[in-house]
């Protein structure tokens, strides 16, 4: 084989070599701060929860059909952002299974986690609040995906929205 071709094929396995390296620096250097970045990105997307997120149930009744009614609501809007397989009993209630467990940031940007019990005839959950590294440790990298994902849906919305205003204003005052 060429010397020529031999020397650059050894440098382009040794550059990925450091590249591989600089991942692992970088991948380690991510989770020793995920927590901080998990927080930052919580306060950042905290203001507009308000206009994105979703009315959490929190209790309801089940008729036979299996419609729900006396259906209750937490105050606060969410955003769902994982979900994970649910724990054998509820922390407030050992006696009640967990059906459903999911992480959900609130309009004061904090995480929470919220743990849904389903019987014949109620849902109930419980609510608890999470650190953000707690969150990272339940549900993974999902957290920040979903964060920024949500983030970048609303700023397309506010796009379009801005878009469609201007052209509204154009059409009346051409």
């Amino acid at each position: 084989m060429d010397p020529i071709i031999e020397e650059g094929y050894t440098r382009l396995l040794e550059t990925l070599g450091d590249l591989q390296a600089k991942k692992e620096e970088s991948a380690s250097g991510l989770r020793d701060n995920i927590g901080a970045l998990l927080a930052r990105m919580a306060a950042d997307t905290a203001p507009v929860v308000g206009e994105i997120g979703l009315e959490m149930l929190r209790r309801a009744k089940r008729e036979a059909s299996g419609e729900l009614y006396d259906q209750e609501f937490y105050e606060k809007k969410m955003i769902v952002l994982g979900k994970t397989d649910p724990l054998p009993y509820r922390p407030d209630d050992p006696t009640l299974p967990v059906d459903a467990q999911i992480c959900v940031l609130g309009e004061d940007g904090v995480f929470y986690e919220v743990m849904y019990t389903h019987t014949e005839i109620r849902i109930d959950s419980y609510l608890a609040t999470l650190a953000p590294e707690e969150a990272f440790d339940v549900y993974g990298y999902d957290l920040v995906c979903m964060l920024y994902r949500a983030m970048f849906e609303y700023a397309q919305k506010e796009e379009e929205l801005t878009a469609a205003l201007a052209r509204t204003l154009e059409y009346l005052a051409p």
